[in-house]
């Protein structure tokens, strides 16, 4: 409980994610997402991550208005949207923006810093690199479930605390990764040169 309070003391509070989700998606760079399931806490440096615009953006789930599946889209800023891929792995997000706007920000890497263990475990690897590289691996790493959809971040069972970047690492910004409709706007964000990453 110690280590959850400490991280707690510094979440990032809902007016941070209320802003422009490209503005949000380049200034979780550096953060410390966590999940806290009752006994463990499992968190990692948040190294990638993608920006998802609503109406406009062909590529977002949310671009031809609320559905089932992308319900969450259109919920307050800083929930969580927990969405399936390919049958089997999910992906984690974080609602931006006005509630009618249908945005948020995709984690898609993470640098494993608490709970490696549990994670190797979970992950059934125990390569620093495999564990977090990718959007369906760090949730699955971190223990986040398809019940945490639409849970808020305030609450502090999955949160993000400040820790921001380090001195002299630069934001590289490119092309989304594995899409096929507006796959040519610069909406990913990485810490350049960072081994966590998924893709460079």
């Amino acid at each position: 409980m110690i280590k959850k309070e400490k991280y707690l003391q510094k979440l990032l509070p809902q007016k941070f994610y209320q802003r422009d989700t490209v503005t949000v998606a380049k200034e979780l760079l550096g953060q410390l997402l966590f999940h806290f399931d009752g006994i463990n806490l499992t968190l990692g440096r948040i190294v990638e991550t993608e920006a998802y615009l609503g109406e406009g953006d062909a590529a977002s789930h949310s671009f031809r208005g609320v559905t089932p599946r992308c319900r969450t889209m259109f919920a307050r800023a800083g929930k969580a949207y927990i969405y399936q891929i390919y049958g089997v792995h999910h992906c984690f997000n974080i609602t931006t923006e006005l509630p009618e706007i249908g945005s948020a920000v995709l984690i898609r890497a993470l640098e494993p810093l608490e709970g490696v263990e549990l994670m190797q475990r979970r992950r059934g690897r125990y390569n620093l690199r495999d564990l977090c590289s990718g959007p369906a691996k760090l949730v699955q790493a971190l223990g986040i479930k398809k019940e945490h959809d639409g849970l808020s971040l305030a609450e502090g069972v999955i949160g993000v605390s400040r820790h921001g970047l380090s001195v002299g690492e630069v934001i590289y910004t490119t092309t989304r990764v594995g899409i096929t409709k507006a796959a040519d706007l610069p909406l990913r964000f990485y810490i350049k040169d960072n081994q966590y990453v998924s893709k460079k």
